[in-house]
């Protein structure tokens, strides 16, 4: 039953996670920072030298990021996975944290404009998402949520912050305490989240040889005589 309430300020969320990167993180771990109990994003350390600005902003930009649009947080048993950080949108960022249960929970910062959007029956459909169960305030925050997903989302000047994952795991008590968690990354924890420097060249288009020099650049199909 939808739970109806005035209609938030608030653009429809996408609240399934990529199946084929929670499919990866679960089976395999690659990239998330052991231990979770250690590694959770919450605030840093003081301990130690303050890492270099001007550097942090290089690595940054390799990365495509706005340094200022780098959020962090933490959940009991969660933790960053590295691999998934990376820009969204035009200068958003997103970030996956995995669980050793196998729950994922998806942490994003876009711009973008902030259109109404309302709770009614069909706004869902209209969007291209599942049907809602619920939407609601929650504090500060609006919680929405469809059979598989579930989501906390709230603006934060020109930004929308969302955390978001399945609806099992994480459950809301869990995702809840993350989005009350989440927050703009400081120097110590953007250095932590931030690809190394150097480490984001590797991650640019690599270079296709089928693509002709001049034209559309459609690839090459061309077969031989033999067909």
């Amino acid at each position: 039953m939808t739970s109806h309430s005035r209609s938030p300020r608030l653009r429809p969320l996408l609240l399934t996670l990529p199946l084929t990167l929670a499919l990866a993180l679960a089976a395999t771990g690659c990239g998330t920072e052991p231990p979770p109990d250690t590694m959770a994003a919450g605030r840093s350390s003081s301990d130690g030298p303050a890492p270099d600005r001007a550097e942090l902003e290089a690595r940054a930009s390799a990365a495509q990021l706005v340094t200022e649009h780098v959020w962090v947080t933490e959940a009991a048993g969660y933790a960053l996975a590295r691999q998934s950080v990376g820009v969204l949108g035009d200068d958003g960022f997103s970030s996956s944290y995995t669980a050793p249960d196998g729950g994922t929970l998806r942490l994003s910062v876009e711009r973008r404009p902030h259109a109404e959007a309302d709770c009614a029956e069909g706004s869902a459909a209209a969007s291209g998402q599942e049907p809602l169960v619920t939407c609601e305030p929650d504090g500060e925050q609006w919680y929405r949520a469809t059979e598989s997903g579930h989501a906390y989302a709230w603006e934060q000047g020109e930004l929308v912050v969302t955390v978001s994952g399945p609806r099992d795991k994480p459950d809301r008590a869990t995702l809840r305490s993350a989005a009350l968690a989440a927050h703009r990354a400081d120097d110590r924890e953007l250095d932590r989240v931030l690809p190394p420097a150097g480490e984001a060249a590797g991650q640019q288009p690599v270079e296709r040889g089928d693509l002709p020099p001049v034209g559309d650049g459609a690839p090459n199909n061309d077969v031989g005589a033999s067909g």
